[in-house]
């Protein structure tokens, strides 16, 4: 598949997603709705918090992300490497430059967010720009540009969206399960509320798992289409090296927001179960390294 097709693949598949993000809400609160033995009435709330959540996630999930990360705006003045060596991949990629953005902490790492490329924000750490030489620097951001390019950016913030709201409602789900209501319960809750607690246990780490191998994925193509842009695979190379080597782990990661970085944030330790791999937010650095230096 060529990277074009990629590009128009996660466009469909970002509205695709916030069409299955509401139809899963809507058969999750169904079950749960039944099991407290509410009427179906519960599903019309259900349906008005996806669809808000998955325009929230569209509109201001950057906004939010960035808050989270405690990131300021850049300058040319004060990063002047950042500022043109973005100016200069955007141009070369034929995007417009994307607001930039600085997490002031030492660990080496970078992330981009928003809707499109006309709305789009890529950010690094202060540790990344001062251990990174340029021609490494531009090698990280033509791989966050590339996100931006090919609409990972989009894609991934519905998804998150869609995880993190799963993962609220069976939560909620499971903390009021023996403060319901028994009084309103039907006949036929009982089999209600056997499958809601089955899904409360099992549709978040489902949903999780299917972030993290899409996220996975999305980390090869970024890798390919950066060098594309620069004709300088040895750039990304070096500098994933080097923030493979990174001893220090960020301050303000999280969870919620680990998937968007060019690496882990977190630099867990590998564990030699063979499912391991399925809960990594990103392929594993050595592989990426390898192909970078095939091309």
């Amino acid at each position: 598949m060529s990277i074009r097709s990629q590009i128009q693949s996660n466009i469909v598949r970002s509205y695709l997603f916030m069409a299955v993000f509401i139809v899963i809400v809507v058969a999750v609160a169904y079950v749960f709705g039944n099991a407290y033995g509410y009427d179906d009435s519960f599903i019309g709330y259900a349906i008005i918090l996806s669809v808000i959540s998955s325009i929230v996630s569209l509109y201001f999930g950057d906004s939010i992300v960035l808050a989270m990360s405690g990131a300021r705006p850049a300058t040319r003045e004060d990063d002047f490497d950042f500022y043109t060596v973005a100016e200069n991949v955007s141009m070369a990629a034929g995007l417009q430059l994307p607001k930039l953005y600085v997490i002031e902490d030492m660990a080496m790492n970078a992330f981009a967010t928003g809707r499109d490329p006309k709305h789009a924000v890529v950010c690094v750490t202060r540790g990344l720009l001062s251990k990174l030489d340029r021609r490494e620097i531009e090698g990280v951001v033509a791989h966050e540009l590339s996100h931006v390019k090919n609409y990972d950016i989009r894609l991934m913030a519905v998804v998150a969206v869609l995880v993190g709201t799963i993962a609220y409602a069976s939560d909620l789900f499971m903390r009021n399960l023996w403060w319901r209501d028994r009084d309103r319960d039907r006949n036929d809750s009982g089999i209600f509320l056997i499958i809601g607690i089955a899904l409360a246990i099992i549709s978040p780490l489902i949903a999780s798992l299917i972030q993290l191998a899409i996220s996975r994925k999305r980390e090869y193509l970024a890798d390919a289409s950066g060098a594309l842009i620069t004709r300088y695979p040895e750039g990304l190379a070096r500098a994933l090296e080097k923030i493979a080597k990174e001893p220090l782990v960020m301050k303000k990661a999280s969870n919620a927001t680990a998937h968007l970085f060019i690496a882990n944030p977190f630099k867990n330790k590998k564990s030699k179960a063979w499912f391991a791999g399925l809960f990594d937010t990103h392929p594993p650095i050595a592989e990426r390294i390898k192909i970078l230096r095939s091309m």
